[in-house]
């Protein structure tokens, strides 16, 4: 009878045990699952963990953007010929450097010829009709002339004056100076020469092709002049400022920092929220060419931010957290988005946490490891 009755209390205490063990995994799987975990006093002595607020404080931050390298308008030069004619001679390729008054082409045209003609033959018709009138007025001061006659020279001159200043003027828009333009130096070739300084984009010619007026011959760059098309979302528009500094680098070389100053905001959201900020850089290099990736940051001060000490928030599993003091020695770990560190304090930012919350400012990254190791 006793060996039966020591038999069943030993059968319950190894039942009771199994329940207490599963008791316990559950307890702590469940702590798990709540992201918390219960310290004895003793615990948080040893650990030497610090309770307090968060303060809210004057933050520098830095923002990041993406954007390109363009071109204002002003600065793309499309070069054609007003009255056409077939390419003679052109030295260009895509990419080359030209300066301004440097050859770019050589066309030739008959008409080029008959341009002339017609404009030395009017200045001679109004060198006459000039010395005409003068003979005209003179005679009409002695009255030996009639108004009429003298008003029809007057009128002769005008006209004549009229016809060759217009023929001066088409010939300047083929680069022929009319003022060194004689008899025997007519010629059946204009040269086309650089407007600017800058880069050959697009070649759309070769030896022997007809330009009509309306087609564009080169296209060239004023590198000199590019600008840095920024994106910002409508969250951070209110960070930036005209006049502002951006530093800029290129995905490829992003040791190399570039900068610029914000010029212009435009106040027109895209689809996808973000505004265009032109950005001008400071001195060119001619590593930015036009259409290239670029990322910027733009510094900025004196924001008001939720921070805490560096040593409060941990991280783990690619995110970061704080860990709230829920009281009775437990604590739960709450995950934050990580902002600048300045000062020793990082920004922080949750929709659960505020300079209200009691959160561990010291020694955060020795409760994670107990946390981690409390699931073992």
């Amino acid at each position: 009878m006793k060996t039966y009755i020591i038999t069943i209390l030993g059968f319950l205490f190894l039942v009771s045990c199994k329940g207490d063990k599963k008791e316990q995994e559950n307890k702590v799987e469940g702590q798990k699952q709540e992201n918390t975990i219960e310290l004895s006093a003793q615990q948080i002595k040893n650990a030497g963990l610090v309770v307090g607020n968060p303060e809210e404080r004057n933050v520098k931050g830095i923002l990041q953007l993406q954007g390109t390298v363009t071109v204002p308008p002003k600065s793309v030069v499309n070069i054609s010929i007003p009255l056409g004619g077939y390419i003679k001679k052109t030295d260009l390729m895509a990419g080359m450097h030209v300066r301004k008054g440097q050859l770019l082409a050589v066309v030739e045209d008959m008409q080029y010829i008959q341009l002339q003609q017609d404009y030395l033959t009017a200045k001679e018709k109004f060198q006459l009709s000039q010395s005409e009138f003068n003979r005209q007025k003179e005679l009409n001061a002695k009255k030996a002339s009639s108004d009429k006659l003298f008003e029809q020279t007057a009128t002769e001159m005008q006209t004549q004056r009229i016809y060759m200043s217009s023929l001066a003027q088409k010939l300047a828009l083929v680069g022929i100076n009319v003022k060194s333009l004689t008899a025997t130096n007519i010629s059946k070739t204009v040269a086309i020469l650089s407007p600017v300084n800058g880069l050959v984009s697009k070649i759309n010619v070769n030896v022997g092709k007809y330009i009509s007026p309306t087609d564009m011959m080169f296209e060239l760059i004023e590198m000199t002049d590019i600008v840095l098309v920024m994106n910002a979302f409508e969250k951070d528009i209110h960070l930036l400022s005209v006049g502002q500094t951006v530093t800029a680098f290129t995905n490829a070389n992003p040791s190399k920092k570039y900068s610029a100053k914000i010029a212009y905001i435009n106040q027109s959201l895209n689809d996808d929220r973000a505004a265009e900020v032109i950005c001008k850089v400071n001195k060119y290099d001619n590593a930015l060419i036009p259409g290239l990736f670029i990322n910027a940051e733009a510094e900025f001060d004196n924001q008001k931010a939720i921070t805490v000490p560096e040593d409060a928030v941990v991280r783990w599993q690619g995110k970061f957290f704080v860990f709230s003091d829920l009281g009775n020695n437990k604590f739960k770990m709450i995950p934050v988005d990580s902002g600048t560190t300045s000062d020793g304090y990082k920004q922080i930012k949750s929709s659960t946490i505020d300079k209200t919350s009691k959160i561990v400012v010291k020694n955060a990254y020795t409760l994670l490891m107990t946390f981690m190791n409390s699931g073992e």
